[in-house]
């Protein structure tokens, strides 16, 4: 895998991936930035609910849960002094469908933790807190 990271002046960077895709990065005002972006640790806490989320959702369709949306809602906590590292995230997994069965939701939530997810398996062995749950809401 390979990243390319461009200065675009100021405190704004433009990070392209090797698939070609490019994001805006930007810092506050009161760093330098014009707030035109996300901050980069931002961009790292949504790189881990995106690779969590991807997991879950996957898992349920291939156990063929009837899954029609899965919202991930992050909560990061920093170290307060430098580096401000992540010290603790919590992952509140909002799961949409019908029929859906509580213990397959469970476990596709686990697995991505405990298997798949290799963003936040990555944070967790760096020392980051990193916690889960979830709600069901059956579509009628």
């Amino acid at each position: 895998m390979k990243a390319r990271i461009q200065w675009a002046g100021e405190a704004m960077f433009l990070g392209e991936s090797g698939s070609g895709h490019v994001v805006v990065m930007d810092g506050p005002p009161e760093a330098g930035g014009r707030n035109l972006g996300v901050r980069p640790m931002e961009m790292l806490l949504l790189g881990v609910g995106g690779c969590s989320n991807f997991d879950v959702v996957s898992i349920l369709k291939k156990s063929r849960q009837a899954v029609e949306s899965c919202e991930v809602f992050l909560e990061a906590e920093r170290a307060t002094e430098d580096p401000k590292v992540f010290t603790k995230i919590h992952m509140h997994f909002v799961v949409k469908g019908r029929a859906l069965k509580e213990a397959q939701v469970k476990r596709a939530i686990e697995l991505s933790a405990e298997k798949y997810c290799s963003a936040s398996i990555m944070l967790g062995a760096a020392g980051v807190e990193i916690t889960h749950d979830y709600e069901i809401i059956e579509l009628g």
